[in-house]
């Protein structure tokens, strides 16, 4: 029996969300500003408290970042010559939508396809 199906296990501390997004719009994954905006906002729309950010854009090509959240994280890493982008957000706590998120992160990277999982995390615990 897993924790998710034991009713006496505790609620996870918080959820880990790996969002894979392809087939996306090459210019899009390589524009560090739009990078940096389109987070910032996916942070929002998740209902996140923003407390810092960090981005880096790569030669010949790539960007990194990661959102510092109240209630975590979110990042991201592209890669342009693939039309590809993982993101991370990690979400402390059950007051989060990642839905609104992964949806924003979708249309402004203009990715044709979502692959997503969503892990409990801290349910391991004494």
């Amino acid at each position: 029996m897993s924790a998710a199906d034991d009713p006496s296990a505790p609620a996870p501390l918080g959820w880990h969300h790996l969002v894979e997004l392809g087939g996306c719009d090459v210019a899009a994954l390589d524009d560090l500003p739009h990078i940096e905006a389109t987070l910032l906002a996916a942070a929002r729309a998740a209902g996140a408290t923003v407390l810092d950010a960090r981005f880096h854009k790569f030669a010949p090509q790539g960007v990194s970042g990661v959102v510092l959240i109240a209630e975590s994280h979110l990042s991201v890493h592209t890669w342009p010559e693939h039309a590809y982008a993982a993101v991370d957000l990690f979400t402390c706590g059950v007051t989060l939508d990642a839905e609104p998120a992964v949806a924003l992160l979708q249309a402004a990277l203009g990715a044709k396809t979502v692959s997503r999982q969503a892990i409990p995390r801290g349910i391991t615990r004494s």
